[in-house]
């Protein structure tokens, strides 16, 4: 089993990291204020990485903890529309305190929001992942968050783990680091269960270490193991090794590198394509198709999905969304861009392709979705 010096080391070969800073790290709830002592020692961390010629990339909350402490909104649970004036508000002070604290190591800080949309959108994920490399090309310190000011319940991603997922998939990363309140993975939650073991590492996400993953604690963090076992999910597909580590203490990054206790994911050996990569870490499905044996054993073999193979469908998609391929049993199989719309899919369900063109009127590809368009799960 490999080591946390190991990790360690990895570290210190890495190209390029993306860093998650979570509420609960930044924001004292005792006093109400920014940790300004930790937020400065955790840039002079990254002026050491950047020194070693590691890029980094930090995807940081606490908009909104920081807010509810300034207007006096620390009692009660808060309606969606007060998170999103509060967003606005602590937006402005967070972003200043990167600004001034990375500008002591002659680092710029560039500023980025993101909503679900900007990753889900093939044009737009594009567009972002080009301003982050021109960003990271200028020696600058993309400082990401989620747009709370204007996502809804519906779209936004509701944990700032699978944001930094995605985009550490979105400027291909190396490695993603979850600063959290614990120090790694453990066979049961140490705060409960005394006898607890501590994970080192895990080489494949199996449904017993997925399991592991609990509900997300109390508070203004909307995170939680769960949610840091689906990052991890959605970075090592894309060909990112991912940690969990403990942040509380000062200099949380060079004692990660000086070979600090933290649970290692490692990455996929295949990621795949670019293109691949960015449908394996899409959070949002259009819709779903169900197939029968013979596709599936079909799709494994490196097959595309054709029509003949498929028993049924939901969901409203159009040509190009992406959609989930499951079993009839309701077993995720993979996910794919599909070639035609969920109006035409479900005319075309269970037809041979040679049938497609009269059925819908047109001609056009002869599967459901190509295999360069298609991602399958590994189990």
């Amino acid at each position: 089993m490999t080591s946390p010096e190991d990790a360690a080391s990895a570290l210190k070969r890495a190209r390029r990291i993306v860093i998650k800073i979570g509420s609960a790290l930044l924001v004292d709830g005792k006093l109400a204020a920014l940790r300004e002592e930790w937020l400065r020692s955790v840039c002079a961390d990254i002026a050491e990485l950047r020194k070693a010629g590691t890029e980094v990339v930090v995807v940081s909350s606490g908009a909104i903890a920081l807010a509810r402490h300034q207007l006096g909104l620390t009692s009660r649970r808060l309606r969606l529309e007060e998170k999103q004036a509060l967003a606005s508000v602590g937006q402005i002070g967070l972003a200043q305190s990167w600004s001034l604290a990375l500008g002591e190591h002659g680092m710029p800080a560039a500023q980025l929001l993101l909503t679900p949309d900007d990753t889900e959108n093939r044009e737009r994920h594009l567009n972002a992942r080009a301003t982050l490399q021109t960003l990271l090309g200028l020696g600058c310190i993309p400082v990401i968050n989620e747009n709370d000011a204007i996502a809804t319940g519906e779209i936004r991603f509701g944990d700032n783990d699978r944001l930094a997922a995605r985009v550490a998939q979105m400027v291909e990363a190396d490695f993603l680091i979850l600063l959290s309140d614990i120090d790694g993975l453990y066979t049961a939650d140490p705060r409960t269960t005394p006898d607890a073991r501590h994970i080192p590492t895990v080489n494949h996400l199996t449904d017993e270490i997925m399991a592991m993953g609990g509900e997300p604690p109390p508070g203004y963090s909307s995170g939680g193991m769960r949610t840091k076992l689906l990052a991890a999910r959605i970075a090592t597909r894309a060909g990112a090794d991912m940690i969990i580590a403990a942040g509380q203490r000062n200099h949380p990054l060079r004692r990660l590198t000086d070979g600090g206790l933290c649970t290692r994911f490692l990455a996929q050996s295949d990621a795949g394509s670019a293109r691949k990569r960015w449908i394996a870490s899409s959070l949002r499905p259009k819709g779903r198709l169900l197939i029968d044996a013979g596709a599936e054993s079909a799709l494994k073999g490196g097959a595309s999905l054709l029509p003949a193979g498929v028993t049924g469908m939901d969901g409203d998609f159009a040509r190009g969304d992406l959609v989930q391929i499951c079993t009839t049993q309701g077993l995720t199989v993979g996910a794919g861009l599909v070639e035609y719309s969920s109006q035409e899919t479900a005319l075309l369900l269970g037809h041979r392709s040679e049938d497609m063109e009269a059925l819908i009127g047109y001609r056009g590809r002869d599967v459901l979705i190509h295999r360069d368009d298609l991602v399958l799960e590994t189990h």
